[in-house]
């Protein structure tokens, strides 16, 4: 029996959506980017996950790009492509909005819609012999907005030109000079290093993981020091179970168990 092309596994308190291509280097098709809203919801229910990852499984890259060979048939017409392209940023826009933090585990090969799927992750941990590229320059085609906006917002304007205008591949240490990265650890170290900073990123209140990423989501889409939303997610977390558990562990010299789901 055939295995799935993409799949989630939950293994508290992680729920791993794993890329099962490994004949193509995971490169990413149409079936496989519909498949994610749904298992992005599923983690989203389960209340034993606390941090979603993202990673290619034994195929020894995390996505080669996409899938080449749909190319004639999803993007034969306009129409076709809106379609197509509609599938992915809705896959995108779910990994993004996310209420839990999204790491994307990174090896081998990161390129084109492998580095759209990275860079909607919350936080990315790479292996030193990873490589990225974003290369729609070498196919005649642009980067849509959504993955531009992100790309963007990672590591600047003119950075990000000149990976795209470039289309150039480079490597983790670069990717992690740049802003790209936030972890680089040993070659093919990393799923196990994204693992350890999901521990430990699970080992904090859940409460204040969420509410610190609706707090940057809304700050990077134009929240000020006195917007009402900032104020009042602030304020909220004086009310929670979380934070009365938090002060008194600390106050009795004890791990706090924090019980937020």
């Amino acid at each position: 029996m055939s295995q799935p092309s993409i799949r989630l596994e939950i293994n508290a308190p992680f729920g791993e959506i794993i890329l099962n291509k490994p004949d193509k280097r995971n490169a990413l098709s149409v079936d496989m980017w519909a498949a994610i809203p749904e298992m992005i919801e599923q983690v989203e229910a389960a209340e034993t996950v606390k941090v979603v990852i993202i990673h290619g499984g034994d195929a020894g890259a995390f996505a080669a790009g996409a899938d080449i060979s749909e190319f004639s048939t999803i993007y034969a017409t306009r129409e076709a492509a809106a379609q197509s392209g509609g599938v992915i940023a809705a896959a995108l826009d779910a990994v993004e909005a996310c209420t839990k933090p999204v790491i994307a585990a990174i090896d081998g090969a990161c390129v084109g819609g492998g580095m759209s799927l990275a860079m909607a992750a919350d936080l990315r941990v790479a292996g030193e012999g990873a490589r990225f590229g974003i290369t729609p320059a070498k196919l005649g085609i642009v980067y849509p907005a959504g993955d531009t906006r992100r790309l963007v917002s990672a590591i600047g304007a003119s950075r990000a030109k000149d990976i795209l205008f470039t289309a150039r591949i480079f490597g983790a240490v670069e990717a992690k000079e740049m802003g790209l990265l936030n972890r680089v650890v040993g070659k093919g170290e990393a799923l196990a290093g994204a693992r350890d900073l999901g521990a430990s990123v699970a080992a904090t209140s859940q409460w204040s993981t969420r509410a610190i990423k609706r707090m940057v989501t809304g700050i990077e889409a134009g929240w000020t020091d006195t917007s009402a939303e900032a104020s009042a997610l602030f304020l909220d977390g004086f009310g929670s179970e979380d934070f009365i558990e938090g002060y008194s562990s600390f106050l009795a010299k004890r791990p706090a168990n924090f019980t937020f789901k």
